[in-house]
């Protein structure tokens, strides 16, 4: 039987090349499609291949009847629907590492020419002037690269920068002193490598929590002198903040190819001499184009020989009958990843789920992933998903076990995560409640009952008279309504928490005043 592919965008033929040469395999390469023409045509093809110009839409789903498998010849999937597929079963696979070598050469380039004021002594040049003296640049032996972000790419530019014998320190939420010693740096957390780098270069997702994480604030942190680079995502750096802080002098340089707003409408920073730039090319190599186009392409065999892909970015197939059972505890089971991660506060080593009741007799790895999903997204943002995020765990390091018992314990059906960290060992059970839907039950040894939603507070304190109204009054001093409290101890006058719902988001210094309390122990915000 024929499996016939549909190329939509313009793929280098080297990057077909395990399509072309794939028994059973039929290519038909139409670019340029306008939407309608696309329409007209996809309901032929089991696959569709694409990069960034053709936009896969709801609507071009729908008429894709026989479409199984869309590949994305690149890392982002934005031009995807995603949920659309996923609801048309049909697998999304894209290429996370073809551009990882590109990247950490643009970014090493951009260093290098920061440094030596390359691109400023070139066009001074270009306009007729032999000035050497205004473009006297700094070495980069024996400076300190300061790497925010550790993943792929950062770790690809810190090996390149070493063989220009710099000193790297890294940040990233998932690099332990174990780690970091055997890759050769060192490690702290971001305000450790601010504070010591002379240059620093960013390469996180662009998350609510790394949106401007190179602040005015952070400026304030760095050495004078400081040189910055970002060829990650527009929006890590606060680009007004950059640019004051390039006026003041206290940074020396920056180089940047992604900007918060693209193509760029503001060219104020570019007005700076010393700011170098370039129009997102970070990987715009041919041999980038080609390797993403490779690894689409043996996804798509793979998937044609085996039924299996490496790189899915969105649910594989699960049996209907199955699904129907399990799909009402996605949401719970990734509440209680994302739970336990904001109350750690910490990175797992060891991640232990524990399936009790009804749950023990069915395939439930779609509710490990949904976990991992809660708990690793905080951290990487919302490209981890149910399918690879077991993947990403054991890029990671996270070792996950999965255990059954079909006794209830008191519930039909029971979750209980159990993360292991450097610190300790947290747990949180939860389970679905009729006509109340998910309810966490259970945090370490306490039990609870409580809805993971919204603003939540984790209290550790002694069982003392009176606490609980010095909690309620500190709280109503900073116009923080509780909606609902639970309350659990050890024994009387022993250990207890606190478990509260406040309607609104409590600031770090609400949250340092509670601490001040004689007898707060610790308190974490938690948003889900």
């Amino acid at each position: 039987m024929t499996f016939h592919v549909l190329i939509s965008d313009p793929l280098s033929e080297e990057g077909v090349y395990p399509l072309r040469h794939a028994d059973g395999i039929n290519i038909v390469m139409e670019t340029n499609l306008s939407e309608a023409e696309l329409g007209e045509r996809i309901d032929g093809f089991d696959a569709l291949l694409v990069r960034s110009q053709t936009q896969v839409t709801r609507e071009l789903i729908e008429k894709a009847s026989n479409l199984k498998i869309i590949g994305r010849a690149g890392v982002g999937v934005d031009n995807i629907d995603l949920e659309a597929a996923t609801e048309h079963g049909i697998i999304v696979v894209n290429a996370p590492d073809g551009n990882t070598n590109s990247a950490a050469e643009h970014t090493m380039a951009m260093l290098m020419g920061m440094a030596r004021k390359i691109p400023q002594a070139y066009n001074s040049l270009k306009q007729g002037k032999w000035d050497r003296k205004s473009y006297v640049g700094v070495e980069l032996k024996n400076k300190t690269l300061g790497v925010v972000g550790f993943g792929r790419i950062g770790q690809e530019v810190a090996a390149r920068a070493k063989g220009q014998r710099m000193n790297i320190i890294a940040y990233d939420p998932f690099l332990t002193a174990e780690k970091a010693e055997k890759l050769g740096v060192d490690f702290g957390s971001v305000e450790d490598v601010l504070k010591v780098a002379d240059f620093v270069t960013v390469h996180t997702p662009l998350l609510k929590e790394t949106k401007h994480l190179i602040n005015a604030e952070a400026f304030k942190v760095m050495k004078d002198g400081v040189q910055i680079i970002n060829c990650a995502r527009g929006g890590i750096i606060d680009e007004s903040a950059l640019y004051d802080a390039v006026k003041s002098g206290k940074v020396a340089g920056a180089a940047l190819d992604v900007f918060e707003q693209e193509p760029m409408v503001d060219f104020r920073l570019l007005e700076l001499p010393e700011i170098i730039a370039t129009p997102h090319l970070g990987a715009s190599t041919f041999e980038a184009q080609e390797s993403v186009a490779v690894d689409v392409s043996q996804d798509v065999v793979s998937f044609v020989k085996y039924g299996t892909v490496r790189n899915s970015v969105n649910l594989p197939s699960v049996p209907k009958e199955i699904m129907k059972r399990i799909e009402p505890y996605f949401d719970l089971a990734e509440r209680i990843g994302t739970f336990l991660t904001d109350l750690t506060g910490e990175t797992a080593d060891e991640v232990n789920v524990y399936y009790s009741g009804e749950l023990a007799n069915l395939e439930v790895g779609p509710l490990t992933r949904n976990m991992l999903k809660g708990m690793l997204k905080r951290h990487l943002g919302k490209h981890v998903n149910d399918v690879n995020a077991m993947y990403i765990a054991n890029q990671k390091g996270i070792h996950v076990n999965e255990h059954k018992s079909t006794e209830s314990r008191g519930f039909t059906n029971l979750i209980t995560v159990e993360v292991k960290t450097q610190s300790g060992t947290r747990k949180a059970s939860g389970t679905l409640l009729n006509g109340q839907g998910a309810r966490i039950v259970k945090v370490d040894d306490y039990i609870v009952d409580f809805l993971p939603n919204g603003h939540l507070l984790f209290i550790r304190h002694n069982d003392r008279p009176g606490v609980i109204g010095r909690v309620g009054t500190l709280l109503g001093a900073e116009d923080i309504n509780i909606a609902t409290m639970q309350v659990g101890r050890s024994n009387v006058g022993g250990d207890a928490i606190m478990m509260l719902s406040i309607d609104k988001h409590a600031d770090p210094e609400d949250l340092e005043e509670l601490k001040k309390l004689e007898e707060i122990e610790s308190v974490t915000a938690i948003d889900l």
